[in-house]
Protein backbone atom coordinates (compact mmCIF):
# COMPACT_ATOMS: atom_id res chain seq x y z
CA UNK A 1 0.00 0.00 0.00
CA UNK A 2 2.82 2.73 0.93
CA UNK A 3 4.82 1.70 -1.86
CA UNK A 4 1.79 2.45 -4.24
CA UNK A 5 0.86 5.45 -2.55
CA UNK A 6 4.85 6.55 -3.24
CA UNK A 7 4.18 5.55 -6.62
CA UNK A 8 1.09 7.48 -7.29
CA UNK A 9 2.90 10.79 -5.60
CA UNK A 10 6.04 10.01 -7.40
CA UNK A 11 3.48 10.35 -11.18
CA UNK A 12 2.04 13.38 -9.55
CA UNK A 13 5.17 15.06 -9.15
CA UNK A 14 6.43 14.18 -12.58
CA UNK A 15 3.35 15.69 -14.29
CA UNK A 16 3.17 18.45 -12.31
CA UNK A 17 7.16 19.56 -13.13
CA UNK A 18 6.26 18.44 -16.18
CA UNK A 19 3.18 21.09 -16.63
CA UNK A 20 5.04 23.79 -15.02
CA UNK A 21 7.97 23.18 -17.05
CA UNK A 22 5.67 23.79 -20.19
CA UNK A 23 3.78 26.42 -18.47
CA UNK A 24 7.78 28.49 -18.36
CA UNK A 25 8.63 27.84 -21.73
CA UNK A 26 5.44 29.27 -22.58
CA UNK A 27 5.89 31.93 -21.04
CA UNK A 28 9.19 32.53 -21.77
CA UNK A 29 8.33 31.81 -25.92
CA UNK A 30 5.88 34.86 -24.96
CA UNK A 31 8.21 36.74 -23.73
CA UNK A 32 10.61 36.02 -26.58
CA UNK A 33 7.73 37.31 -28.89
CA UNK A 34 7.38 41.01 -27.05
CA UNK A 35 10.71 40.57 -26.92
CA UNK A 36 10.65 41.24 -30.96
CA UNK A 37 7.39 42.79 -31.54
CA UNK A 38 8.37 45.61 -28.48
CA UNK A 39 11.04 46.47 -30.73
CA UNK A 40 13.45 45.61 -27.18
CA UNK A 41 16.13 44.93 -29.91
CA UNK A 42 16.63 48.00 -31.37
CA UNK A 43 17.95 49.28 -27.20
CA UNK A 44 19.27 46.12 -25.65
CA UNK A 45 21.39 43.23 -27.10
CA UNK A 46 19.66 39.70 -28.15
CA UNK A 47 22.55 37.73 -25.66
CA UNK A 48 21.35 40.37 -23.20
CA UNK A 49 25.08 40.73 -22.16
CA UNK A 50 26.63 43.23 -24.43
CA UNK A 51 25.68 47.27 -23.84
CA UNK A 52 24.16 49.23 -27.10
CA UNK A 53 21.78 51.90 -26.55
CA UNK A 54 20.76 50.46 -23.55
CA UNK A 55 22.37 48.02 -21.24
CA UNK A 56 22.88 44.58 -21.01
CA UNK A 57 19.77 42.70 -19.86
CA UNK A 58 21.53 40.06 -18.00
CA UNK A 59 20.60 40.49 -14.19
CA UNK A 60 18.25 43.08 -14.63
CA UNK A 61 16.30 42.46 -11.72
CA UNK A 62 18.89 42.00 -8.81
CA UNK A 63 19.81 45.45 -9.56
CA UNK A 64 16.23 47.33 -8.78
CA UNK A 65 15.89 47.22 -5.15
CA UNK A 66 11.70 47.16 -5.71
CA UNK A 67 10.19 44.92 -8.52
CA UNK A 68 7.48 47.22 -8.98
CA UNK A 69 10.01 50.01 -9.70
CA UNK A 70 11.25 47.77 -12.52
CA UNK A 71 7.83 47.57 -13.75
CA UNK A 72 7.25 50.97 -13.55
CA UNK A 73 10.87 52.03 -15.52
CA UNK A 74 9.29 49.60 -18.39
CA UNK A 75 5.82 51.11 -18.70
CA UNK A 76 6.92 54.78 -17.97
CA UNK A 77 10.18 55.35 -17.41
CA UNK A 78 9.84 59.60 -17.37
CA UNK A 79 7.49 59.24 -14.60
CA UNK A 80 10.41 57.41 -11.96
CA UNK A 81 12.98 60.43 -13.31
CA UNK A 82 10.62 63.09 -12.58
CA UNK A 83 10.48 61.55 -8.99
CA UNK A 84 14.33 61.32 -9.13
CA UNK A 85 14.32 57.79 -8.43
CA UNK A 86 17.94 57.14 -7.76
CA UNK A 87 18.76 54.51 -9.83
CA UNK A 88 16.51 55.38 -12.75
CA UNK A 89 18.66 58.72 -12.72
CA UNK A 90 21.55 57.01 -12.63
CA UNK A 91 20.66 55.04 -15.80
CA UNK A 92 19.64 58.05 -17.41
CA UNK A 93 22.59 59.97 -17.20
CA UNK A 94 24.81 56.58 -17.88
CA UNK A 95 23.13 55.98 -21.58
CA UNK A 96 23.52 59.25 -22.75
CA UNK A 97 20.41 60.59 -21.26
CA UNK A 98 18.01 58.47 -23.40
CA UNK A 99 14.96 57.43 -21.64
CA UNK A 100 13.67 54.24 -21.81
CA UNK A 101 10.91 53.40 -24.37
CA UNK A 102 7.58 54.00 -22.95
CA UNK A 103 5.30 51.06 -23.03
CA UNK A 104 2.36 52.07 -21.20
CA UNK A 105 0.12 49.23 -22.88
CA UNK A 106 2.18 46.18 -20.97
CA UNK A 107 0.59 44.08 -18.39
CA UNK A 108 2.62 42.73 -15.07
CA UNK A 109 2.71 39.13 -16.46
CA UNK A 110 3.53 40.49 -19.96
CA UNK A 111 6.62 42.11 -18.23
CA UNK A 112 7.10 39.02 -16.19
CA UNK A 113 7.20 36.84 -19.30
CA UNK A 114 9.90 39.27 -20.76
CA UNK A 115 11.97 39.27 -17.78
CA UNK A 116 11.59 35.25 -17.74
CA UNK A 117 12.66 35.00 -21.25
CA UNK A 118 15.96 37.58 -20.20
CA UNK A 119 16.85 34.91 -17.70
CA UNK A 120 16.25 32.02 -20.34
CA UNK A 121 18.91 33.67 -22.70
CA UNK A 122 21.20 35.10 -19.74
CA UNK A 123 21.09 32.12 -17.71
CA UNK A 124 20.29 34.28 -14.90
CA UNK A 125 23.95 36.12 -15.21
CA UNK A 126 25.05 39.26 -14.05
CA UNK A 127 26.93 41.71 -16.53
CA UNK A 128 30.80 42.68 -15.83
CA UNK A 129 30.25 46.48 -14.99
CA UNK A 130 26.46 46.69 -14.71
CA UNK A 131 25.84 46.94 -11.08
CA UNK A 132 25.14 50.03 -9.27
CA UNK A 133 27.75 53.14 -8.74
CA UNK A 134 27.61 56.41 -7.93
CA UNK A 135 25.87 58.80 -10.40
CA UNK A 136 28.10 61.88 -9.56
CA UNK A 137 31.14 59.21 -10.18
CA UNK A 138 29.66 58.32 -13.76
CA UNK A 139 29.31 62.32 -14.64
CA UNK A 140 33.20 62.17 -13.23
CA UNK A 141 34.13 60.20 -15.91
CA UNK A 142 32.60 61.75 -18.23
CA UNK A 143 33.91 65.23 -17.47
CA UNK A 144 37.46 63.36 -17.26
CA UNK A 145 37.37 62.74 -20.62
CA UNK A 146 35.17 65.30 -22.21
CA UNK A 147 37.67 67.78 -20.60
CA UNK A 148 40.43 65.92 -21.56
CA UNK A 149 42.27 65.41 -17.86
CA UNK A 150 43.34 61.63 -19.66
CA UNK A 151 45.46 63.26 -22.24
CA UNK A 152 48.03 63.84 -18.84
CA UNK A 153 46.56 61.64 -16.51
CA UNK A 154 46.10 57.57 -16.44
CA UNK A 155 42.34 56.87 -16.44
CA UNK A 156 42.96 53.71 -15.01
CA UNK A 157 44.48 55.77 -11.82
CA UNK A 158 47.79 53.33 -12.29
CA UNK A 159 50.74 54.59 -14.79
CA UNK A 160 52.61 58.05 -14.53
CA UNK A 161 51.68 60.04 -17.57
CA UNK A 162 52.54 63.54 -17.94
CA UNK A 163 51.15 64.47 -14.72
CA UNK A 164 50.60 61.78 -11.43
CA UNK A 165 48.72 59.08 -10.87
CA UNK A 166 45.24 61.08 -9.18
CA UNK A 167 44.46 58.11 -6.65
CA UNK A 168 44.27 59.79 -3.42
CA UNK A 169 44.57 63.20 -4.79
CA UNK A 170 42.50 65.17 -2.43
CA UNK A 171 44.29 63.89 0.31
CA UNK A 172 47.58 65.30 -0.90
CA UNK A 173 46.62 68.77 -0.44
CA UNK A 174 46.08 70.29 2.65
CA UNK A 175 43.42 72.76 1.57
CA UNK A 176 40.67 71.85 -0.57
CA UNK A 177 40.37 75.20 -1.95
CA UNK A 178 43.84 75.05 -3.13
CA UNK A 179 43.03 71.87 -5.23
CA UNK A 180 40.48 73.35 -6.59
CA UNK A 181 42.56 76.52 -7.66
CA UNK A 182 45.17 74.47 -9.07
CA UNK A 183 42.21 72.56 -11.39
CA UNK A 184 40.97 76.03 -12.36
CA UNK A 185 44.60 78.27 -12.63
CA UNK A 186 47.64 76.40 -11.44
CA UNK A 187 49.49 79.73 -12.64
CA UNK A 188 48.33 81.76 -9.74
CA UNK A 189 49.23 79.33 -7.28
CA UNK A 190 52.61 78.92 -8.89
CA UNK A 191 53.12 82.55 -8.75
CA UNK A 192 51.90 82.56 -5.31
CA UNK A 193 54.66 80.10 -4.51
CA UNK A 194 52.53 77.68 -3.10
CA UNK A 195 54.67 74.79 -1.59
CA UNK A 196 52.39 71.64 -2.90
CA UNK A 197 51.96 73.53 -6.06
CA UNK A 198 55.79 73.85 -6.92
CA UNK A 199 56.88 70.97 -5.64
CA UNK A 200 54.48 69.49 -8.18
CA UNK A 201 55.95 71.89 -10.76
CA UNK A 202 59.38 71.09 -10.12
CA UNK A 203 58.25 67.02 -9.87
CA UNK A 204 57.07 66.58 -13.29
CA UNK A 205 59.57 68.50 -15.53
CA UNK A 206 57.68 71.98 -14.90
CA UNK A 207 55.06 71.29 -17.02
CA UNK A 208 52.07 72.91 -15.32
CA UNK A 209 48.44 71.66 -14.84
CA UNK A 210 46.44 72.96 -18.07
CA UNK A 211 44.36 75.75 -17.19
CA UNK A 212 40.60 75.06 -16.94
CA UNK A 213 39.17 78.64 -16.25
CA UNK A 214 35.32 77.03 -17.17
CA UNK A 215 35.11 74.08 -15.03
CA UNK A 216 32.82 74.81 -11.71
CA UNK A 217 33.13 73.35 -8.46
CA UNK A 218 30.42 71.05 -8.66
CA UNK A 219 32.40 69.24 -12.32
CA UNK A 220 35.16 68.99 -10.07
CA UNK A 221 33.47 67.36 -7.24
CA UNK A 222 32.11 65.03 -10.12
CA UNK A 223 35.94 63.96 -11.28
CA UNK A 224 36.83 63.77 -7.59
CA UNK A 225 33.85 61.47 -7.02
CA UNK A 226 35.32 59.25 -10.29
CA UNK A 227 38.72 59.10 -8.82
CA UNK A 228 37.69 58.21 -5.38
CA UNK A 229 35.02 55.27 -6.79
CA UNK A 230 35.58 54.78 -10.68
CA UNK A 231 32.62 53.01 -11.99
CA UNK A 232 33.32 49.65 -13.36
CA UNK A 233 34.85 49.16 -17.04
CA UNK A 234 31.71 48.60 -20.04
CA UNK A 235 31.04 45.41 -21.29
CA UNK A 236 31.10 46.85 -24.38
CA UNK A 237 34.85 46.82 -25.74
CA UNK A 238 34.72 48.75 -28.67
CA UNK A 239 34.56 52.92 -27.81
CA UNK A 240 31.68 54.21 -29.79
CA UNK A 241 29.86 50.60 -30.04
CA UNK A 242 26.75 52.57 -28.28
CA UNK A 243 26.22 53.71 -32.34
CA UNK A 244 23.43 50.98 -33.51
CA UNK A 245 24.55 52.13 -36.90
CA UNK A 246 28.04 50.73 -36.17
CA UNK A 247 27.05 47.45 -34.80
CA UNK A 248 24.88 47.20 -38.35
CA UNK A 249 27.93 48.09 -40.42
CA UNK A 250 29.96 45.97 -38.25
CA UNK A 251 28.40 42.98 -38.62
CA UNK A 252 27.00 43.51 -41.97
CA UNK A 253 30.65 43.37 -43.29
CA UNK A 254 32.17 40.76 -41.61
CA UNK A 255 29.36 38.97 -42.93
CA UNK A 256 30.06 39.88 -46.40
CA UNK A 257 33.23 39.41 -45.83
CA UNK A 258 32.84 36.08 -44.33
CA UNK A 259 30.04 34.87 -46.95
CA UNK A 260 29.49 36.44 -49.70
CA UNK A 261 33.02 38.38 -50.69
CA UNK A 262 34.64 36.24 -53.00
CA UNK A 263 31.34 36.02 -54.92
CA UNK A 264 31.26 39.84 -55.27
CA UNK A 265 34.94 39.56 -56.27
CA UNK A 266 36.90 40.31 -59.56
CA UNK A 267 38.17 36.77 -59.40
CA UNK A 268 34.87 34.94 -59.26
CA UNK A 269 33.53 37.00 -62.37
CA UNK A 270 36.55 36.00 -64.29
CA UNK A 271 36.20 32.44 -63.22
CA UNK A 272 32.51 32.09 -64.21
CA UNK A 273 33.86 33.89 -67.70
CA UNK A 274 35.95 31.06 -68.27
CA UNK A 275 33.78 28.69 -67.31
CA UNK A 276 31.08 29.80 -69.69
CA UNK A 277 33.71 30.48 -72.59
CA UNK A 278 34.30 26.72 -72.00
CA UNK A 279 30.96 25.27 -71.93
CA UNK A 280 30.39 27.91 -75.46
CA UNK A 281 33.75 26.31 -76.88
CA UNK A 282 32.68 22.33 -75.97
CA UNK A 283 28.92 22.79 -77.21
CA UNK A 284 30.68 24.76 -80.78
CA UNK A 285 33.10 21.56 -81.10
CA UNK A 286 30.46 19.32 -80.65
CA UNK A 287 28.50 21.19 -83.82
CA UNK A 288 31.36 21.62 -85.75
CA UNK A 289 32.14 17.56 -85.64
CA UNK A 290 28.55 16.64 -86.35
CA UNK A 291 28.81 19.12 -89.16
CA UNK A 292 31.93 17.16 -90.42
CA UNK A 293 30.49 14.21 -90.07
CA UNK A 294 27.62 14.73 -92.11
CA UNK A 295 29.45 16.23 -94.92
CA UNK A 296 31.32 12.71 -94.77
CA UNK A 297 28.50 11.03 -95.06
CA UNK A 298 26.83 13.17 -97.72
CA UNK A 299 30.17 13.86 -100.05
CA UNK A 300 32.54 11.10 -98.76
CA UNK A 301 35.46 13.69 -98.04
CA UNK A 302 37.26 13.60 -94.67
CA UNK A 303 37.91 17.32 -93.14
CA UNK A 304 39.66 18.15 -89.57
CA UNK A 305 38.18 20.05 -87.03
CA UNK A 306 40.02 21.66 -84.14
CA UNK A 307 39.62 23.98 -81.63
CA UNK A 308 41.13 27.33 -83.09
CA UNK A 309 38.99 26.01 -86.46
CA UNK A 310 35.65 26.03 -84.23
CA UNK A 311 37.15 29.46 -82.48
CA UNK A 312 38.47 31.36 -85.25
CA UNK A 313 35.70 30.08 -88.08
CA UNK A 314 32.57 29.31 -86.71
CA UNK A 315 30.42 32.77 -86.68
CA UNK A 316 27.94 31.86 -83.38
CA UNK A 317 31.34 31.30 -80.93
CA UNK A 318 32.08 34.95 -82.07
CA UNK A 319 29.01 36.38 -81.66
CA UNK A 320 28.95 35.10 -78.32
CA UNK A 321 32.65 35.59 -77.34
CA UNK A 322 32.16 39.58 -78.78
CA UNK A 323 29.02 39.46 -76.57
CA UNK A 324 30.28 38.32 -73.35
CA UNK A 325 33.31 40.53 -73.66
CA UNK A 326 30.75 43.58 -74.70
CA UNK A 327 28.61 42.56 -71.37
CA UNK A 328 31.86 42.46 -69.00
CA UNK A 329 33.32 45.28 -70.17
CA UNK A 330 30.47 47.15 -69.29
CA UNK A 331 29.84 46.05 -66.16
CA UNK A 332 33.60 46.35 -65.30
CA UNK A 333 33.69 50.01 -66.31
CA UNK A 334 30.28 50.84 -64.54
CA UNK A 335 32.10 49.29 -61.78
CA UNK A 336 35.30 51.02 -61.73
CA UNK A 337 33.51 54.29 -62.54
CA UNK A 338 31.36 54.16 -59.56
CA UNK A 339 34.48 53.83 -57.05
CA UNK A 340 36.51 56.05 -59.10
CA UNK A 341 38.23 58.26 -56.20
CA UNK A 342 37.37 56.21 -53.60
CA UNK A 343 40.09 54.83 -50.84
CA UNK A 344 38.73 52.66 -48.59
CA UNK A 345 41.23 51.12 -46.68
CA UNK A 346 44.13 53.78 -48.08
CA UNK A 347 46.52 53.58 -44.89
CA UNK A 348 49.63 55.78 -46.28
CA UNK A 349 53.24 56.08 -44.03
CA UNK A 350 53.28 59.20 -42.13
CA UNK A 351 56.35 61.56 -41.80
CA UNK A 352 56.14 60.73 -37.86
CA UNK A 353 54.96 57.12 -36.71
CA UNK A 354 51.84 58.27 -34.20
CA UNK A 355 49.66 55.24 -32.90
CA UNK A 356 46.03 55.85 -32.19
CA UNK A 357 46.13 52.69 -30.10
CA UNK A 358 48.69 53.95 -27.34
CA UNK A 359 47.03 57.68 -27.64
CA UNK A 360 43.26 57.23 -27.81
CA UNK A 361 43.76 52.99 -26.53
CA UNK A 362 45.83 52.92 -24.17
CA UNK A 363 46.12 56.46 -22.67
CA UNK A 364 42.04 57.18 -23.15
CA UNK A 365 42.78 60.55 -24.85
CA UNK A 366 39.32 61.82 -26.35
CA UNK A 367 39.28 62.04 -30.00
CA UNK A 368 38.17 66.05 -29.70
CA UNK A 369 41.12 66.76 -27.22
CA UNK A 370 43.23 66.67 -30.56
CA UNK A 371 40.74 66.99 -33.24
CA UNK A 372 39.32 70.03 -31.45
CA UNK A 373 37.48 71.23 -34.40
CA UNK A 374 35.01 68.61 -34.73
CA UNK A 375 32.74 69.60 -32.31
CA UNK A 376 32.60 73.36 -33.71
CA UNK A 377 32.85 73.35 -37.53
CA UNK A 378 32.61 71.50 -40.84
CA UNK A 379 36.13 69.92 -40.39
CA UNK A 380 37.98 68.24 -37.87
CA UNK A 381 41.21 69.02 -38.92
CA UNK A 382 44.77 67.50 -38.18
CA UNK A 383 45.96 68.95 -34.77
CA UNK A 384 48.32 71.84 -34.77
CA UNK A 385 51.88 70.47 -32.99
CA UNK A 386 50.92 72.75 -30.77
CA UNK A 387 48.59 70.29 -29.51
CA UNK A 388 50.93 67.20 -29.41
CA UNK A 389 53.09 69.76 -26.90
CA UNK A 390 50.00 69.85 -24.26
CA UNK A 391 51.48 66.47 -23.56
CA UNK A 392 54.85 65.85 -24.88
CA UNK A 393 56.14 68.97 -22.62
CA UNK A 394 55.99 66.53 -20.17
CA UNK A 395 56.46 62.99 -22.19
CA UNK A 396 59.92 63.35 -24.19
CA UNK A 397 60.79 59.90 -24.99
CA UNK A 398 58.68 57.19 -26.09
CA UNK A 399 57.55 53.74 -25.11
CA UNK A 400 58.42 51.79 -28.35
CA UNK A 401 60.72 54.31 -30.41
CA UNK A 402 62.61 56.57 -27.54
CA UNK A 403 62.99 59.91 -28.95
CA UNK A 404 63.32 58.70 -32.51
CA UNK A 405 59.61 60.12 -33.53
CA UNK A 406 59.28 62.47 -30.26
CA UNK A 407 62.21 64.40 -31.86
CA UNK A 408 60.25 65.35 -34.72
CA UNK A 409 57.54 67.10 -33.02
CA UNK A 410 60.47 69.67 -31.19
CA UNK A 411 62.29 70.16 -34.12
CA UNK A 412 59.35 70.98 -36.05
CA UNK A 413 58.19 73.60 -33.49
CA UNK A 414 61.26 74.61 -31.92
CA UNK A 415 60.69 73.33 -28.51
CA UNK A 416 64.05 72.63 -26.53
CA UNK A 417 63.62 69.66 -24.47
CA UNK A 418 66.82 70.36 -22.50
CA UNK A 419 65.98 73.90 -21.42
CA UNK A 420 61.94 73.24 -21.63
CA UNK A 421 61.62 76.50 -23.52
CA UNK A 422 60.83 77.65 -27.42
CA UNK A 423 63.49 78.78 -29.40
CA UNK A 424 63.44 82.10 -30.05
CA UNK A 425 63.96 83.04 -33.88
CA UNK A 426 63.57 79.59 -34.37
CA UNK A 427 62.00 80.11 -37.45
CA UNK A 428 64.95 81.65 -39.33
CA UNK A 429 67.51 79.29 -37.97
CA UNK A 430 69.01 76.83 -40.62
CA UNK A 431 69.08 73.21 -40.54
CA UNK A 432 72.41 72.89 -39.47
CA UNK A 433 71.55 75.82 -36.66
CA UNK A 434 68.87 73.31 -35.92
CA UNK A 435 71.08 70.49 -35.92
CA UNK A 436 73.49 71.43 -33.15
CA UNK A 437 70.74 71.98 -30.69
CA UNK A 438 69.07 68.52 -31.29
CA UNK A 439 71.56 66.19 -31.80
CA UNK A 440 73.53 66.48 -28.14
CA UNK A 441 69.77 65.69 -26.39
CA UNK A 442 69.51 62.62 -28.62
CA UNK A 443 72.52 61.04 -27.88
CA UNK A 444 72.52 61.45 -24.32
CA UNK A 445 69.05 60.39 -24.21
CA UNK A 446 70.40 57.16 -26.05
CA UNK A 447 73.71 56.12 -24.17
CA UNK A 448 75.83 58.50 -26.14
CA UNK A 449 75.83 56.88 -28.75
CA UNK A 450 76.75 59.54 -31.75
CA UNK A 451 75.76 56.73 -34.30
CA UNK A 452 72.24 56.73 -33.27
CA UNK A 453 71.62 60.49 -32.98
CA UNK A 454 73.40 60.95 -36.46
CA UNK A 455 70.62 58.20 -37.46
CA UNK A 456 67.96 59.50 -36.01
CA UNK A 457 68.77 63.52 -37.26
CA UNK A 458 68.86 61.72 -40.98
CA UNK A 459 65.47 60.38 -40.17
CA UNK A 460 64.12 63.57 -38.86
CA UNK A 461 65.41 65.48 -42.13
CA UNK A 462 63.87 62.93 -44.51
CA UNK A 463 60.29 63.03 -42.93
CA UNK A 464 60.07 66.73 -42.19
CA UNK A 465 61.72 67.81 -45.59
CA UNK A 466 60.98 68.00 -48.94
CA UNK A 467 61.40 69.74 -52.48
CA UNK A 468 59.04 72.49 -51.61
CA UNK A 469 59.40 72.51 -48.13
CA UNK A 470 63.21 72.38 -47.47
CA UNK A 471 63.70 73.17 -43.70
CA UNK A 472 63.21 70.52 -40.73
CA UNK A 473 61.05 73.68 -38.59
CA UNK A 474 57.90 74.41 -39.88
CA UNK A 475 54.46 72.50 -39.27
CA UNK A 476 54.36 68.68 -39.76
CA UNK A 477 53.52 67.37 -43.23
CA UNK A 478 51.03 64.83 -42.80
CA UNK A 479 49.10 62.83 -45.54
CA UNK A 480 45.48 63.51 -45.49
CA UNK A 481 43.67 60.07 -45.14
CA UNK A 482 40.07 61.15 -45.71
CA UNK A 483 38.97 63.43 -48.68
CA UNK A 484 35.56 63.38 -49.80
CA UNK A 485 34.28 64.93 -53.17
CA UNK A 486 34.10 68.54 -53.91
CA UNK A 487 30.66 68.41 -54.37
CA UNK A 488 29.61 66.64 -51.30
CA UNK A 489 28.81 68.70 -48.21
CA UNK A 490 29.45 67.09 -44.69
CA UNK A 491 29.71 68.90 -41.24
CA UNK A 492 31.59 66.99 -38.31
CA UNK A 493 29.71 69.66 -35.92
CA UNK A 494 26.39 68.94 -37.11
CA UNK A 495 26.88 64.94 -36.96
CA UNK A 496 29.66 65.26 -33.38
CA UNK A 497 28.31 67.85 -31.36
CA UNK A 498 24.11 67.66 -32.39
CA UNK A 499 23.48 64.24 -33.79
CA UNK A 500 25.98 62.73 -30.71
CA UNK A 501 27.51 60.33 -33.59
CA UNK A 502 30.69 58.22 -32.04
CA UNK A 503 33.62 59.01 -33.97
CA UNK A 504 33.80 55.13 -34.40
CA UNK A 505 30.81 55.00 -36.36
CA UNK A 506 32.62 56.50 -40.03
CA UNK A 507 36.37 55.95 -38.52
CA UNK A 508 36.10 52.47 -37.32
CA UNK A 509 37.90 51.17 -33.84
CA UNK A 510 40.46 53.90 -34.29
CA UNK A 511 41.32 53.48 -30.67
CA UNK A 512 42.60 50.04 -32.00
CA UNK A 513 44.69 51.10 -35.37
CA UNK A 514 48.57 51.48 -34.51
CA UNK A 515 48.45 52.98 -37.88
CA UNK A 516 45.27 54.90 -39.35
CA UNK A 517 43.69 53.57 -42.64
CA UNK A 518 40.17 55.03 -44.35
CA UNK A 519 37.82 52.38 -42.34
CA UNK A 520 34.34 53.07 -44.40
CA UNK A 521 33.91 53.45 -47.94
CA UNK A 522 32.46 57.17 -47.45
CA UNK A 523 30.43 56.27 -50.65
CA UNK A 524 26.62 58.21 -50.93
CA UNK A 525 25.06 54.65 -50.50
CA UNK A 526 27.14 54.29 -47.48
CA UNK A 527 25.96 57.59 -46.16
CA UNK A 528 22.31 57.21 -47.47
CA UNK A 529 21.58 53.81 -45.45
CA UNK A 530 23.17 55.23 -42.54
CA UNK A 531 20.18 58.39 -42.57
CA UNK A 532 17.65 55.75 -43.31
CA UNK A 533 18.70 53.68 -39.82
CA UNK A 534 20.05 55.91 -37.28
CA UNK A 535 18.20 57.57 -35.07
CA UNK A 536 18.58 61.25 -34.19
CA UNK A 537 19.06 62.18 -30.70
CA UNK A 538 15.66 64.03 -30.73
CA UNK A 539 14.80 64.15 -26.82
CA UNK A 540 16.95 66.60 -24.97
CA UNK A 541 18.25 68.27 -27.51
CA UNK A 542 17.84 72.14 -27.60
CA UNK A 543 18.70 72.00 -31.44
CA UNK A 544 15.59 70.40 -32.22
CA UNK A 545 13.35 71.94 -29.20
CA UNK A 546 11.58 74.69 -32.28
CA UNK A 547 11.18 72.02 -35.20
CA UNK A 548 9.37 69.51 -35.98
CA UNK A 549 6.37 69.80 -33.65
CA UNK A 550 4.42 67.07 -34.77
CA UNK A 551 7.26 64.31 -33.72
CA UNK A 552 7.59 66.18 -30.34
CA UNK A 553 3.79 65.31 -29.91
CA UNK A 554 3.54 61.80 -31.43
CA UNK A 555 7.04 60.89 -28.69
CA UNK A 556 4.94 62.44 -25.64
CA UNK A 557 2.04 59.97 -26.34
CA UNK A 558 3.91 57.32 -27.59
CA UNK A 559 2.89 56.64 -31.12
CA UNK A 560 6.08 57.10 -32.75
CA UNK A 561 9.23 55.69 -31.08
CA UNK A 562 11.76 57.31 -32.31
CA UNK A 563 13.38 59.41 -35.55
CA UNK A 564 15.03 58.80 -38.17
CA UNK A 565 17.69 61.14 -39.87
CA UNK A 566 15.17 60.69 -42.50
CA UNK A 567 12.64 62.24 -41.12
CA UNK A 568 14.27 65.20 -40.95
CA UNK A 569 15.07 65.63 -44.53
CA UNK A 570 18.16 63.62 -44.41
CA UNK A 571 17.71 61.68 -47.90
CA UNK A 572 17.10 65.11 -49.90
CA UNK A 573 20.00 65.88 -52.49
CA UNK A 574 20.36 69.07 -51.42
CA UNK A 575 21.26 68.57 -48.06
CA UNK A 576 24.57 67.44 -49.40
CA UNK A 577 24.69 68.35 -52.71
CA UNK A 578 23.81 72.15 -52.93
Amino acid sequence: MNKLLFLNRLIFTILLLGFLNSAISQTADEGKELFVSKACAACHDRSMTKTLIGPGLAGVESRWEKKEDLYQWIRDSKKLLDAKHPYATQLFEKFNKVQMTPNPALTDKEIASLLLYVNSVAGGGEIAGAGKADPLAIKGKELFQSKACAACHDIKFKAILVGPVLTGVADRWENKKDLYEWIKNPQKLLDAKHPYATQLFAKFNKVPMTPNPTITDEEIDAILAFIANPPAEETATVAGSENPYLQLETTTSATQKSSGGFFSSLTFFVILFVILLGIVLWLALIVARARVTAFRDEFGEEKSVSILSVLFANRTVLKFAIFGFVVFGIYFTAIRGIALGRQQDYQPDQPIIYSHKVHAGDNKIDCSFCHDAARRSKHAMIPPTSTCMKCHQGIKTGTQYGTREIAKVFVSIGFNPVTNQYIENYDKMSNDDIKKIFIEWIKAENKNDAQVAEDQWTNIMTSLTSDIKPNVSGPIPWTRIHNLPDHVYFNHAQHFTVGKIQCQSCHGPIQEMEVVKQFAPLSMGWCVNCHRQTDVKFTENKYYDQYFAKYHEEMKNGTRTGVKVQDIGGLECQKCHY
